[in-house]
């Protein structure tokens, strides 16, 4: 039988689908890429936001229609399934198995009873609401994932759920409590992506910086950083999504002294006011903000900083809403990504008073994305005349460019390098290049 795959969402969700397809590939099914091909078609659902979980639907019911043609089965697992399993099984009904996050150790046995109709698949959720620890695929399923991102990078997840409980935000709900991987484990898998050829390595969970804590009693980031950077054939290690009131001076130190970590600091700051932060349950204040920022940058002058923030929270006022713009405009990040408060049901911001009105959060937005293109634009034309390191990655398709990334760049997140040169390049290779233009958020560069 042949097995199409849809993998919506987050990065975390990405390595969910590749551990799946390791699975079906391990038991002696094909994978193919066009839905028309399947019998078996999978979707790994996000549920984040609205928006998000808009498009799971439609993805689900634009794929339930090859069911019509050689599909025999729709499989539906993730985040969406996971927050509104009860609500699904009574109006999806072209989905033949639903797969909650909290049943993926049982994952293969449920997908063997789907096939064998063995037993009643779509049994209801008595649980949906419970507040717990998730448990994770097993360490073995890890092992035998199929990496789907090419020799270039891959993403090493080393915990899943989050402990944080921010108000606005639905994850504990649906990914459960925080719960860390062994870092013995951690680092096996990371040997075998290492034996893969691949060259970056992207270490993620919710908050990288809790790393540790809930087996170890103490944060372990700094320790697993060191340990992976230890393993052969790695050049590049890049963290994402480290909370401020986590990152401590040895985490600090480690990313400063290692030369395989990038210097890419991506911290969630969500606002900068105390009176939203507050309210928004973060664990931190501007102060310490502020003062991490100043500390980071005094440490490794050459750091990229990225951050993501909310506007328009239940309760921003005018002045709090100026006094983020003012910090953006202080501080001026490196990379900067903007979200509308989206009103999650279940989260405790959702029922808060003084909701702002859409029209209001978009022109919040908009200000602060004006705003960071301009800052983002002049720090683009600093880099004009050096020299940096590119990792490439493919190839224009007018053969014009060799197109790849710096160590400042996030996959599919942040900019590329257009690298003009008439030799040719191997791909997944590194080469030094001089930057001499500067287009949007993307560099052109000339090899050395």
């Amino acid at each position: 039988m042949k097995v199409g795959f849809v993998s919506l969402g987050c990065s975390k969700n990405l390595i969910d689908t590749e551990v799946a397809v390791g699975y079906f590939k391990n038991n002696k099914f094909d994978i193919v890429n066009n839905p028309k091909e399947a019998d078996i078609i999978v979707i790994n659902t996000c549920g984040f936001i609205e928006s998000a979980k808009e498009e799971a639907i439609n993805t689900i019911l634009e794929m339930a229609e090859y069911k019509k043609g050689k599909c025999k089965y729709l499989v539906a697992m993730g985040c969406l399934v996971q927050r509104y399993y009860d609500d699904l099984v009574k109006l999806l009904p072209e989905v033949d198995l639903f797969i909650k996050i909290e049943d993926y150790n049982d994952f293969w046995k449920k997908i063997e009873s789907l096939i064998k109709d063995e037993e009643e698949t779509k049994i209801k959720s008595s649980n949906k609401s419970k507040m717990k620890k998730m448990p994770l695929f097993m360490e073995e399923d890890y092992l035998q994932r199929i990496i789907s991102t090419g020799k270039n990078y891959a993403y090493l997840k080393i915990a899943e759920g989050c402990s944080n409980m921010c108000t606005y935000c639905a994850i504990p709900y649906i990914r459960g409590f925080f719960v860390s991987r062994p870092m013995e484990d951690i680092l096996q898998e990371a040997e075998m992506i290492a034996e893969q050829g691949i060259k970056e390595l992207i270490v993620i969970a919710q908050d990288t910086t809790k790393y540790g804590i809930d087996i170890y009693g103490e944060s372990k980031i700094a320790e697993l950083l060191e340990s992976l950077c230890k393993i052969d054939g790695i050049n590049w290690i890049r963290v994402l999504y480290s909370y401020p009131e986590g990152i401590t001076d040895e985490l600090i130190d480690v990313v400063k002294k290692q030369d395989k970590i990038c210097k890419y600091f991506d911290i969630p700051i969500q606002h900068i006011s105390n009176d939203v932060l507050k309210r928004m349950n973060r664990k931190t204040s501007k102060e310490n903000i502020i003062n991490l920022i100043e500390k980071i940058r005094t440490n490794i002058p050459e750091v990229t900083l990225r951050t993501s923030l909310i506007v328009g929270f239940p309760g921003e006022s005018i002045d709090d809403f100026n006094e983020l713009y003012d910090f953006v405009k202080e501080i001026k990040f490196d990379k900067l990504g903007v979200f509308e408060y989206s009103k999650e049901e279940g989260t405790p911001a959702s029922t808060m008073e003084n909701q702002i009105h859409y029209k209001t959060k978009k022109s919040r937005y908009n200000k602060i994305m004006s705003l960071q293109q301009e800052i983002s634009g002049e720090k683009m034309k600093d880099k004009v005349g050096t020299e940096l390191e590119v990792l490439v990655e493919y190839k224009s398709l007018d053969g014009k460019y060799f197109i790849g990334r710096t160590k400042n760049d996030v996959p599919d997140i942040d900019g590329v390098v257009y690298v003009k040169t008439d030799e040719s390049i191997s791909l997944n290779t590194f080469i030094k290049c001089e930057i001499v233009e500067v287009k949007d958020y993307d560099l052109v560069a000339v090899c050395k």
